[in-house]
């Protein structure tokens, strides 16, 4: 018998957080990762920064009028690891499912950098990972800081090869094909649901990126969009115009096949949506254009991606370095004596061969 390649069955949860609140948005994604695990599902996908919400008053006023929100998404926002990381991964345990879940991350070290990352947790309930959003979209870098070359990977499983971008990066090709080029068989987009309207048609463009992705790497994208509640509307659709834009906002998700084919959507409404994920369908597709393999030519077309974590300080020292100091330390001093001994063996032996024939001038 030949390789057999994952089957299984993937979800995309369409809802909306307790809009700035930590807990109570990790207790529902807690409950709604149990409940895909009860329908089956070794995968489910989470909107962009579902935890503990998307910030949407970067599009309805000037950043100096909502001090208070920016503070209050810090307080509310996610250490990688942390209480509400660890009851994730209890839940992806539990419900023996993989989990890429949004989240508005900050680090101990920074009080007021924020980043838009997506986590990625295994049904075993360890963290394999996390990816950063590169750019931030227009308004959004007002909140969120960049995102470096780390996390511009695929985390090898055994449901397929799993790489997820966000938002507007799954309309960057060359993040899209970084992700190609090792290997990406399932594909996670996330976004949010922003009121746009026909002004730029936001669904479209879900639609036609993951359709894309899909079709040029012979893969499955699950495209996952939180959705805007009632409580939200009310905290920030403060006049006319913010609300019909916290309203206009109609959720899109949905889950594509290696030829770009719909497999399963929702537009509109909470839920989730599943479908069967077959990995060995791509093999056939590939026949046709496999642009990381036989439908290229890297002697004519290339891609170069740096890896390195940003890190706001390197510390640096003109002494030598060593995993482990006192080891290397007495690993160094053996080295040393050795060499020593063997260079006193070696003026021994020098200082004979003179002595012999000075003896022999002599007599």
């Amino acid at each position: 018998m030949g390789d057999q390649y994952p089957r299984f069955k993937a979800a995309a949860v369409q809802a909306s957080p307790v809009f700035l609140n930590r807990e109570a948005t990790v207790d529902k994604a807690c409950q709604l990762i149990q409940e895909a695990g009860r329908n089956g599902a070794r995968l489910v996908a989470f909107p962009e920064t579902f935890i503990p919400g998307y910030p949407y008053w970067i599009w309805l006023d000037s950043p100096l009028k909502h001090d208070e929100l920016f503070v209050r998404l810090f307080e509310e926002s996610v250490e990688i690891p942390s209480p509400a990381t660890d009851a994730l991964c209890r839940a992806a345990k539990a419900a023996d499912i993989y989990v890429v879940m949004g989240i508005n991350e900050k680090v101990p070290t920074n009080m007021g950098t924020m980043w838009n990352t997506n986590l990625v947790i295994d049904r075993q309930g360890t963290i394999l990972g996390k990816h950063r959003k590169l750019v931030p979209t227009f308004a959004e870098k007002m909140v969120w800081s960049r995102g470096d070359g780390s996390g511009i990977r695929v985390w090898k499983t055994d449901i397929g090869n799993l790489g997820t971008l966000a938002c507007g990066e799954n309309s960057n090709t060359l993040a899209r094909y970084a992700l190609l080029a090792q290997g990406e068989q399932i594909h996670v987009a996330n976004y949010p649901s922003i009121g746009l309207g026909s002004k730029l048609g936001q669904n479209t463009w879900i639609q036609v990126r993951a359709g894309a992705h899909s079709l040029e790497g012979k893969l499955f994208t699950v495209v996952s969009t939180s959705s805007i509640n009632q409580e939200m509307v009310d905290m920030l659709g403060v006049t006319d115009e913010k609300r019909r834009f916290m309203t206009n906002a109609s959720p899109f998700s949905a889950i594509y096949g290696p030829n770009a084919e719909v497999l399963a959507s929702i537009e509109g409404e909470d839920g989730i949506i599943y479908a069967d994920i077959d990995i060995e369908l791509e093999i056939a597709r590939k026949q046709w254009h496999d642009i990381i393999g036989h439908y290229n030519r890297f002697d004519v077309l290339s891609l170069n991606l740096n890896t390195d974590a940003d890190q706001p300080i390197r510390f640096l020292s003109s002494r030598p370095s060593a995993p482990d100091s006192e080891s290397a330390t007495g690993d160094a001093m053996a080295k040393l004596l050795e060499q020593t001994q063997a260079d006193q063996r070696e003026l021994r032996r020098a200082i004979d061969t003179i002595s012999q024939r000075l003896d022999q001038e002599g007599k």
